[in-house]
């Protein structure tokens, strides 16, 4: 770690110490996109609700039920 950029109250041990001078951005980027993974950004009212992605699909689910019926 780049010792301009360590704070004094650093509760990090120094087996963590993390190096992002060879970290590799957008590494997974093109397993993510070619497996169709999608992340949905829910408004804070909408995740009370909706505690977990299961959740999510059980209603969408059956919003598409009830609208393929109608």
């Amino acid at each position: 770690m780049n010792p301009k950029h360590k704070s004094e109250n650093n509760d990090m041990r120094s087996e963590y110490d993390l190096d992002y001078e060879n970290a590799d951005r957008g590494k997974y980027y093109d397993d993510l996109r070619r497996e169709g993974s999608n992340v949905i950004v829910l408004e804070p009212d909408i995740a009370k609700v909706f505690r977990d992605s299961a959740s999510v699909n059980k209603a969408l689910r059956s919003l598409i039920n009830v609208s393929e019926n109608t």
